[in-house]
């Protein structure tokens, strides 16, 4: 079976919109739906910046996959501070909130642009080939937690922000390379 990596990427994004408020409604969930949520964030934002972005940046979305990636960086730092919250917390209702506006912010703007670019600029067969690639790769990051990815993760992440130099860099240098980023 053939999936869109367009439809694959917009229904984890309204899985996350439903953890969001179940997070919010019903706090005696959060201690179980938390890492969940943050897991697949993670996983979601790795699958997307292995096998999506780099093919959406060469079929002329370059702007907007570095604004994505961005946001991607930004969104890990969120996630790992609501991790450190207690879950019953004034904290955590801020540390939340704050992801969930991220977020929120991220999708609106993947779905006005880089999402239906790739529609208009890639044929459907390559949206499918990079369907499984995602799906793939996606299960593959399944339970990670923020702060968690590796050098090479790390050195996508920058190449898909045109860091010049990246290849060069230690893991730690490439961290704050991309904690800049997020932060500008």
């Amino acid at each position: 079976m053939q999936y869109d990596v367009v439809d694959l990427i917009m229904q984890d994004h309204r899985e996350v919109e439903r953890l969001f408020d179940e997070l919010k409604n019903h706090p005696e969930k959060r201690p179980l739906l938390t890492p969940v949520m943050c897991g697949l964030l993670v996983a979601h934002s790795r699958a997307e910046e292995s096998e999506v972005y780099p093919p959406a940046k060469d079929a002329g979305g370059e702007d907007e996959v570095e604004h994505s990636q961005e946001e991607h960086a930004e969104a890990e730092q969120l996630l790992a501070k609501l991790l450190d919250c207690e879950y019953d917390s004034p904290k955590y209702e801020k540390a939340l909130q704050d992801v969930i506006d991220s977020i929120t912010h991220h999708v609106e703007e993947e779905e006005k642009t880089v999402l239906p670019g790739m529609r208009k600029r890639l044929s459907a067969q390559r949206r499918y080939e990079l369907g499984e690639a995602f799906a793939r790769s996606r299960a593959d990051h399944l339970g990670e937690l923020p702060g968690q990815a590796t050098r090479e993760e790390l050195l996508t992440q920058a190449q898909n922000l045109g860091v010049t130099g990246a290849s060069n860099m230690t893991k730690e240098q490439l961290r704050k390379e991309l904690e800049k980023a997020a932060s500008s």
